[in-house]
């Protein structure tokens, strides 16, 4: 979000279905974030099959937690995937990369501390600039 982000969530082995999203992300992190925005609250997410399942629908439903609509096979309108594109940048430009699960962890959880927020910023204004309607 603007101004802010939460700690990076790395999920641990596994595929992420419905109910890893929920319990993972949902609850811990979007509950919590609707909490302390209030009403005006608009949660972002994408088409991607562990966001669009019911349990994934029931949930936000129950909290009052409204989804932006999402236009169907559209990953590169969603502007966390700039973000994405600067993590993996400045991993493949470390000295020494990563070679472990546990040191790949924590390299991403360095870079993600380390990226300034306005790169986070900028990405999301230029998105809600190029989408804002006429």
């Amino acid at each position: 979000m603007l101004g802010s982000r939460t700690d990076l969530h790395i999920f641990d082995a596994g595929s992420v279905n419905g109910t890893r999203y929920c319990n993972e992300i949902l609850l811990p992190y979007v509950r919590l974030f609707r909490g302390a925005i209030g009403l005006q609250f608009l949660f972002m997410d994408d088409n991607a099959p562990c966001h669009r399942t019911v349990a994934a629908d029931q949930l936000l439903e129950s909290e009052d937690i409204e989804r932006m609509d999402w236009p169907a096979r559209s990953p590169d309108l969603n502007p966390i995937e700039h973000v994405w594109y600067f993590l993996g940048r400045r991993l493949a430009a470390r000295t020494l990369p990563p070679v472990t699960i546990r040191e790949l962890r924590l390299a991403l959880q360095d870079e993600w501390a380390a990226m300034p927020q306005q790169l986070i910023d900028t990405s999301f204004s230029a998105w809600a600039d190029a989408v804002k309607p006429a």
